[in-house]
């Protein structure tokens, strides 16, 4: 039997545009949005910045108090 893990991510960035709520059939809320993340690094003795775009989408409640609180 396989075991269970939880895996949990905590991405802290800039939204890159306003979060677009939407309804799926069943009545369930479903949020997409986009994080950017930014990190510094240091090659060949000289200093680099990096910018990670991130696509997000939040089901439910969460996807509600995205929506309302992004």
């Amino acid at each position: 039997m396989a075991s269970r893990s939880w895996n949990r991510v905590e991405l802290i960035g800039n939204l890159t545009r306003a979060p677009e709520l939407r309804f799926i059939p069943s009545g369930t809320a479903v949020t997409s949005f986009g994080i950017a993340t930014n990190r510094t690094y240091v090659s060949d003795g000289e200093k680099k910045e990096e910018v990670d775009f991130h696509k997000i989408v939040a089901w439910g409640k969460l996807a509600e108090l995205c929506n309302q609180l992004m």
